[in-house]
C-alpha cells in the first residue's frame, strides 16, 4: 500500500461548498445509490445555512455536526452525525466523495478517527449507523470498526432518502479505547 496521510477535522466555513457540491452535482444514479431521492434534497440555500448552523452551534444544541476527511492534506469526503440527541445518541454517515478516493483502505481508519469526536463533543452514549443493506463495504467498515449488529430492517432512513432495507449497527464509547 502507497504511504499516505490521513486526517479528520471538523467543518469549517470553507467545506461547505465542498459538500454542497457533493449532494447538488450528483447524478440520478449516484444519489439512489447512497439511498437518495433528488427530489427530497432541501433548496441548496437551505442546506447551506444548515450546515453553516453547525459552525455556530454549541455541541450541545447541534441537531447535526460534520467533521472533513483528508487525503494527504486534501478534503475527500464527510461523516456527519444526524439526527444528534445531545448527551445520548446520533445516526453517523460516510461519504467519500469522489469514486475514485474509495477502494483505498482508508475509510476504516478514518471512521476510527472520527469517533472520539462524536463521542467526546456531542457526549453520545450511544452511536448509530443503518447504511443500505447492500452497501458492503460500508457494513463490513463498521464490523470492523467495532460497531456491533443490530438487525436488519426496511426504513426510510432520514429526510433525502427513500424506503429501503438498511442494516443498523450501534457502538458505545468503549469502542474507541480499545
Amino acid at each position: 500500500m502507497d504511504k499516505f496521510s490521513i486526517s479528520v477535522r471538523e467543518l469549517q466555513q470553507k467545506d461547505i461548498t465542498l459538500i454542497t457540491d457533493y449532494w447538488f452535482n450528483a447524478t440520478d444514479e449516484e444519489l439512489t445509490a447512497m439511498g437518495a431521492d433528488k427530489k427530497l434534497l432541501p433548496k441548496r440555500s437551505e442546506f447551506e445555512a444548515m450546515l453553516q448552523s453547525q459552525l455556530l452551534l454549541p455541541y450541545n444544541s447541534k441537531k447535526a455536526y460534520a467533521l472533513i476527511w483528508e487525503y494527504d492534506g486534501k478534503a475527500i469526503g464527510h461523516c456527519n452525525v444526524n439526527p444528534v440527541i445531545y448527551g445520548e445518541e446520533a445516526f453517523m454517515h460516510l461519504h467519500i466523495w469522489q469514486p475514485q478516493q474509495r477502494h483505498k483502505g482508508i475509510a476504516l481508519q478514518l471512521v476510527a478517527l472520527s469517533l472520539p469526536y462524536f463521542f467526546k463533543k456531542l457526549k453520545l452514549r450511544k452511536l448509530f449507523c443503518q447504511p443500505h443493506a447492500a452497501n458492503k463495504a460500508a457494513n463490513r467498515i463498521l464490523e470492523k470498526a467495532g460497531f456491533i449488529f443490530v438487525r436488519e430492517y426496511i426504513t426510510t432512513p432520514g429526510s433525502i432518502n427513500f424506503e429501503q432495507p438498511v442494516k443498523l449497527w450501534q457502538a458505545t464509547p468503549e469502542i474507541i479505547q480499545s
